[in-house]
Parts: C-alpha cells; sequence; structure tokens
C-alpha cells in the first residue's frame, strides 16, 4: 500500500545552464508542492502504514527549511553565493543545481535518511519512502525514485555537501538537528501527538 502526504513551501532560485533565458538568468520563485509517498504491505497499530501526524516532526522540519528561503548551488560564481547569503537570512546550499529534478532528489535523501534513523513505537513495520513528487508549477513535476535519488550519474547528493542558514537551523527542535541526522542519531517517534 501507498500513502501519500502533501508540503507546500515558497523558493527563489536561479536554474544555470537550463535552456529558458529567464530561469537560468534572473532570480525567480515557485509555489512548490511537495508529496512524500511512503509505503508497506503491513499496518501499524491502528491499520495504518505511518500515522501522518508523526510526519510533522524532523520531515516536516525539513520540508519547511525551503520555505521563504533561497536556494544556492555550491558550483554557481563565488561572488553571487556570498551576495544571497549576504542579504537573505534563509538559505540552502546544495551540490547539485536547484532545479525540480534535483529537488526531488535533495529531499528524497533527505526524508530517506530521516525515516531510517526514526524508531517507531505504534507497529509500523517496513515502512520505505517510494517516492518523492515535486511540483514547481501547476502544470509540471518531477518524481524522484530511490535509483534517481542515489544516481551518481544524476550528480551525487552528499548530505555533509549540504548546507542551511542559521535562521533556518534557529526554527529546528534543535540547532545541531543536521548534525545528528548526518551523524546518524537515532530519534524515537512520539506515542502521541
Amino acid at each position: 500500500m501507498i500513502i501519500r502526504k502533501l508540503f507546500k513551501f515558497e523558493n527563489v532560485h536561479i536554474v544555470r545552464g537550463c535552456s529558458t533565458v529567464r530561469c537560468r538568468s534572473s532570480l525567480h520563485g515557485h509555489s512548490y508542492k511537495i508529496e512524500l509517498l511512503f509505503e508497506s504491505n503491513f499496518l501499524d497499530n491502528a491499520q495504518m502504514v505511518y500515522d501522518f501526524g508523526l510526519m510533522k516532526h524532523n520531515m516536516k522540519s525539513f520540508i519547511d527549511c525551503f520555505d521563504h528561503a533561497i536556494t544556492i548551488w555550491d558550483q554557481d560564481e563565488p561572488a553571487y553565493i556570498k551576495d544571497m547569503k549576504r542579504y537573505s537570512d534563509r538559505w540552502i546550499q546544495l551540490p547539485v543545481s536547484p532545479s525540480a529534478e534535483q529537488f526531488s532528489r535533495v529531499i528524497y535523501v533527505m526524508i530517506d535518511k530521516i525515516l531510517k534513523l526514526t524508531e517507531t513505537l505504534n507497529g509500523e513495520r517496513e515502512v520505505s519512502l517510494n517516492s518523492i513528487i515535486v511540483h514547481e508549477t501547476d502544470t509540471g513535476y518531477a518524481q524522484c525514485f530511490e535509483s534517481d535519488a542515489y544516481s551518481k550519474n544524476m550528480g551525487e547528493i552528499k548530505l555533509e555537501e549540504i548546507h542551511f542558514s542559521d535562521a533556518i537551523r534557529e526554527d529546528w527542535s534543535s540547532f545541531n538537528l543536521w548534525e545528528d541526522i548526518k551523524a546518524g542519531k537515532k530519534f524515537v517517534n512520539p506515542t502521541s501527538v
């Protein structure tokens, strides 16, 4: 069975190297819709695959980091990167260009890591991330599966190369949450939300 949870955020970027002149040469924003699709052949004690309320913790925190932020590719011009960080409190720096395709891969890698580090307490079994869908516009989206997320042909995504501004980190339950995730620290789902 597959379940789906939808999240939304507003984000700004430039997609260098794309064919569309406006997209590659001007800051522009999108109202993103992010779909997390989880699957399992088992149901928990409430006869659910995974309680949507549990996603409000670490998963939602990391999707929310992109809200009202600028996403920067670490291979962009150094002066541009410096200015974006100087004039925006909320920024994320990625090791890949912030296209819809790469957003879906980055978010897949982040959510997959969080899911694998989470200890469940309500009988959830063998829950895995099926895919991530990133709607950049009403008419266009990118869908990422595990083989896409970890494909070196599409650019390797290393968690240690994803950086969040202090303003974003201050919104988390712990300022060092990202370091904890990269270090493999386990999280325990609450028994009630």
